[in-house]
């Protein structure tokens, strides 16, 4: 039945010139009426329902049809960032101490896979059949599925380990959508510098790290690190950026604009290249030759005491960082950071050790700058102090010792006396001696640019009451005037201390970088060297600590004597300190110095774990460095 028809049913209207009539239904129409009004109530819908489809459909294709089709457009471009070259690091002369090489990446881009499940499975069985079916490549392509299907970022597969592997692997994914290899530019790191602590790593970025700083991006390679993490701003490039155009499949079809990435900028170092190879070479020697008694730990650190620039630092062992550049597996990082030689911690920053003897220059100082010592006072050393039934032995008996010939020689009774005090000489106390110990830099972090500084230990009686709930003694401060009991340090702070001494009074903050170039030379910044105290003690206190240290290289009883051999005027000071309460006989060896004499411009500190008596091992380390630096020092850089 029409809807003409329905409406005929409902009744017959007359018409005349005035009016309407309306006739009454009888009973069969009154059923279908009833029928037809309930069938109304779905038709008004239905012209409700087809009115707004029509307007959308109106607005879809002819109001937005523009946007809609940028939008379309979308699904076919993609933008891809392009990651920039990292800058050098260069030696004082420029040689590089890192290089920049090609990394050959084995990539997933989640969207540029195929929209069918059933298309991306068979790129995943193409994978398996590259990778192998195993445990590792079912849960990356689980991952990708399950999390990563919309993620923007790439997501590394494997690292391919050169150019020819890079092109089989092109080959075999050619044709697979969502599947790339990809080229990013990465380091490499030369292990026979013996640089991996200073200059450290490069590595992928934290999650941490990359939702402080939103300029990262998820694949992004960051300073770990060492001098790569303390100037990652300067280091660091601009990015470009591709767009490419996609089939309905993922396939790439053509690239249609690039903006090439920015090299990073250059920093240029204060170390000396060749300086660094010959002590990582020299230090390594001694320490191989001293395998029979347990050697295996020892530091070279120099400096200009000019101005606190690091020339050379070496901690040995150390390790290969391009390990962190090509990929370890669990159990190998595991291994490493377990090691028991500790190949990843910088003795030179983070090694605390009693100083021994090396610390006498700075008592020395302070005993003629307090009064409580003069040039010209002297004592008969009787060989050792006798205090009740305790004995404080000296190594030898020196006889009659002034301030001079007691640091040449090393004479234990004399820096006894002037700490704690000895027959005339009433000793300057726990609490001076703690206080000129500060003034040189001792019990707190020098400031240098590389990450876990330890500040070292200086004790006074409230720190042992409140470490081992003991009393101070006379004793403890004989020991610390020593360089022993419970009095630690760095060998970088040694070494800053002893170049305040050969400057003349100031001390300054250790930097290894002098400015940061551009990729073309020119200097964007300059780091100028940073002053912590000037004036430490009198002139002619230090000049009379020079001499002491003049002497031990120059007299005939002095115990540095192997510096003649150098090519200039030192002045130095040996140390030999024990580590073990139960083995007196075990001790780190030491040595520090600066040259030449008049008009210092290297100052070295060494440290042999283990290594016995300073003169034996720790001095003939750095009179070899020392010579290696006077004969090389006006090299010209290679050039390549």
């Amino acid at each position: 039945m029409s809807i003409f028809e329905n409406f005929q049913k409902l009744g017959k209207i007359k018409h005349d010139n005035s009016d309407y009539e309306y006739q009454s239904f009888n009973d069969e129409d009154e059923e279908d009426e009833k029928v037809d009004l309930h069938l109304t109530w779905y038709i008004v819908p239905l012209i409700v329902f087809i009115a707004i489809f029509s307007y959308q459909l109106f607005k879809l294709q002819i109001v937005s049809g523009a946007q809609n089709q940028v939008l379309a457009q979308g699904n076919r471009l993609r933008e891809e960032e392009l990651p920039a070259p990292r800058g050098l690091i260069l030696d004082d002369k420029g040689e590089s101490l890192v290089t920049n090489i090609p990394q050959y990446n084995l990539e997933i881009n989640p969207l540029n896979l195929p929209a069918e499940k059933k298309d991306r499975i068979k790129v995943y069985e193409t994978l398996k059949e590259y990778l192998g079916d195993t445990e590792e490549t079912n849960n990356l392509i689980k991952d990708v599925e399950d999390n990563k299907l919309y993620s923007t970022q790439e997501i590394k597969v494997k690292s391919l380990k050169d150019r020819n592997e890079a092109m089989l692997a092109q080959l075999k994914f050619n044709n697979i959508a969502g599947v790339q290899v990809d080229v990013v530019p990465s380091r490499k790191y030369d292990t026979s510098t013996g640089l991996s602590l200073v200059l450290g790593y490069v590595g992928k970025i934290s999650e941490e790290r990359l939702k402080n700083d939103r300029s990262y991006s998820m694949t992004d390679l960051v300073g770990q690190n060492g001098l790569e993490l303390a100037y990652e701003e300067y280091l660091r490039g601009t990015k470009g950026s591709k767009k490419v155009e996609v089939d309905s499949t993922g396939k790439v079809q053509r690239e249609l604009n690039s903006v090439d990435p920015e090299v990073g900028n250059n920093i240029v170092s204060t170390l000396d290249l060749g300086l660094q190879k010959k002590a990582t070479e020299i230090l390594s020697a001694m320490i191989n030759s001293l395998k029979d008694k347990d050697v295996k730990h020892g530091v070279v650190v120099v400096s200009n005491p000019q101005t606190g620039g690091i020339m050379a630092m070496v901690s040995i062992p150390y390790y290969d960082n391009n390990l962190f550049i090509e990929g370890m597996s669990n159990e190998e990082y595991e291994k490493l950071i377990n090691d028991e030689n500790q190949p990843m911690f910088n003795r030179v920053i983070s090694g605390v050790y009693p100083s021994g003897s090396v610390i006498k220059p700075v008592i020395a100082a302070a005993g003629l700058d307090t009064g409580v010592v003069s040039d010209s006072t002297t004592i008969n050393d009787p060989g050792e102090i006798k205090i009740d039934e305790w004995s404080f032995p000296d190594w030898k008996n020196h006889g009659i010792v002034d301030i001079k010939k007691a640091i040449a020689e090393s004479c234990n009774v004399f820096f006894y006396a002037i700490g704690g005090g000895w027959e005339d000489i009433k000793g300057i106390g726990v609490d001076t001696m703690k206080k000129y110990l500060e003034r040189f830099g001792f019990g707190k972090s020098t400031g240098i640019e590389l990450s876990g500084e330890e500040s070292g230990t200086i004790p006074d009686p409230a720190w042992k009451k409140e470490t081992k709930d003991e009393d101070w003694y006379l004793g403890d401060t004989y020991h610390m005037a020593i360089g022993q009991g419970d009095f630690l340090v760095t060998p970088l702070q040694i070494l800053n201390a002893t170049s305040a001494i050969a400057n003349g009074g100031t001390l300054y903050k250790p930097h290894l970088v002098n400015k940061v170039t551009d990729k073309d030379g020119k200097t964007i910044k300059e780091f100028s060297s940073e002053k912590i105290s000037t004036s430490l003690t009198d002139n002619n206190v230090l000049s009379t600590v020079q001499e002491g240290m003049k002497q031990c290289v120059e007299s005939d009883s002095g115990s540095c004597r192997l510096l003649k051999d150098i090519g200039v005027s030192a002045a130095g000071k040996t140390g030999t300190a024990q580590f073990d309460a139960n083995d007196l006989k075990k001790t780190h060896a030491w040595f520090t110095a600066y040259a030449p004499y008049d008009n210092p411009e290297i100052a070295i500190t060494v440290l042999v774990e283990k290594g016995g008596d300073g003169f034996d091992s720790a001095e003939p380390v750095a009179r070899d460095i020392l010579k290696y630096y006077f004969e090389h020092k006006n090299d010209k850089p290679k050039t390549e």
